[in-house]
């Protein structure tokens, strides 16, 4: 990216540097690029925030450092994993290749944990909450920051979730956020909470092997076993997170579990076909697709039919 020339003098000023950033991210069709060009300078500069309109002096190397970073986004890198963090709610968690970049329209499902949690806490509880498939611990570090009174326990199967999950925790959570390393289609998976956990949360893969995302973003740099749920449907693992809730879950606990929004029927079949959950519905997103299953662990014993 060449240098463009401030109006003003010979030197170029941070306005037209961010005005010519954002013509070539969108000529790249970046999706936001006025927005990335301005993340961009002030990653180079090293400060949270840039306002063109009163822009800081810039030292020797910006012009540089500026190009190198926009040029790694018009080639479509992610501009989390560029600049290495993303805010979720009301935190800034660290991101990192191999992991998958949490969503702005997840927000939504953690918003329902941390509503029940804070509930149960509001009536003098302590609740317990399992986040499985937590990726960079995104829901769980929400859920422990915003109710400080739970019990967070934090699954993944990849290694390098793991890791970052647990470096987030230690630099964002409390000590007590505990990160778990673990299949959520193990049926022995946490078994000394069978039964003992008010809210089961997810953001499970849920995409079928036939729905390639056409986001580089997305398809380029988010890890497979982090988009695809497994089966011709993609939810597998989702299956799976329901079954290891109706097990894990107290009795009127609640699962909230992310999906695709042409899954939403197929989810809370899954829900009911289980037997254990009642009040099983589906909650929009903000942009109003049907996108979460909320259901409810049903309060009374699940009685099986006697033998004839």
């Amino acid at each position: 990216m060449s240098a463009p020339t401030d109006v003003r003098g010979t030197e170029p000023g941070l306005r037209a540097y961010v005005d010519g950033a954002t013509a070539v991210l969108a000529e790249a069709g970046v999706p936001s690029p006025r927005h990335d060009a301005l993340a961009l300078a002030a990653h180079a500069l090293g400060v949270p925030r840039v306002e063109p309109a009163l822009p800081p002096a810039l030292p020797a190397h910006f012009a540089a450092e500026y190009a190198r970073l926009v040029d790694r986004r018009r080639a479509r890198e992610p501009l989390q994993h560029i600049v290495g963090s993303t805010v979720f709610r009301y935190v800034t968690l660290r991101v990192a290749p191999g992991v998958f970049v949490p969503r702005p329209e997840t927000e939504t499902v953690a918003q329902l944990a941390v509503d029940e949690a804070a509930a149960l806490a509001a009536g003098g509880g302590r609740p317990t909450v399992v986040d499985l498939c937590t990726g960079t611990g995104a829901i769980a570090v929400s859920v422990d920051t915003e109710v400080p009174a739970s019990r967070v326990v934090a699954v993944d199967l990849s290694d390098e979730a793991v890791e970052l999950a647990r470096a987030n925790a230690q630099a964002v959570a409390g000590p007590d956020l505990r990160v778990v390393q673990g299949d959520v289609r193990d049926p022995g998976l946490l078994a000394e909470l069978d039964g003992t956990v008010d809210v089961v949360v997810s953001n499970p893969p849920y995409i079928p092997p036939d729905a390639v995302p056409l986001d580089p973003e997305v398809r380029d740099h988010d890890p497979d076993l982090a988009l695809y749920g497994g089966g011709a449907d993609g939810l597998d693992v989702p299956r799976a997170v329901v079954a290891a809730a109706a097990r894990l879950l107290v009795p009127g606990g609640l699962l909230v579990m992310e999906h695709a929004e042409v899954q939403d029927a197929d989810a809370r079949a899954a829900a009911l076909a289980t037997g254990a959950f009642e009040d099983v519905r589906t909650v929009p997103d903000l942009t109003g697709r049907p996108r979460t299953l909320v259901a409810r662990r049903v309060a009374r014993p699940v009685v099986e039919d006697s033998p004839a």
